[in-house]
């Protein structure tokens, strides 16, 4: 963690190395709000223009299903700042949007660790006393 704060803050030529979407959270200029329980008819745009009148949205995404293309009923909202983030969390949280009560809280970052999971081996054999 530490060699990450020195590339975030310290060195700049190895700014290159760090994604934009981490340097942008970093900075504080954008905040990612998770949205849960939509609708699987809620549209971008439907989710776009319910959550820009707290603020300026910089992206709305519906997560899709890759191979039918269906909603999977949630999305992620992009604000341009905290402060329009966080009244977008107090006004929007637990209110019906498109017939659906959704969630809002604040999104986690995405740890890209890939691959498949961890092999653990066959089970312990069980011992009879």
């Amino acid at each position: 963690m530490a060699a990450l704060r020195r590339l975030i803050t310290g060195n700049p030529k190895h700014s290159s190395l760090i994604p934009p979407t981490l340097l942008i959270f970093r900075r504080g200029i954008a905040s990612k709000l998770f949205v849960g329980g939509l609708s699987f008819y809620t549209t971008e745009k439907g989710l776009l223009d319910a959550f820009s009148q707290y603020g300026q949205v910089m992206e709305a995404k519906i997560v899709t299903d890759r191979v039918s293309g269906k909603s999977k009923g949630f999305g992620f909202v992009t604000y341009a700042c905290e402060d329009e983030a966080e009244k977008a969390i107090t006004q929007m949280d637990g209110r019906a949007l498109n017939g659906r009560v959704i969630f809002v809280d604040y999104a986690k970052p995405t740890s890209n660790l890939g691959g498949s999971p961890i092999a653990r081996g066959p089970p312990d054999p069980i011992t009879k006393n």
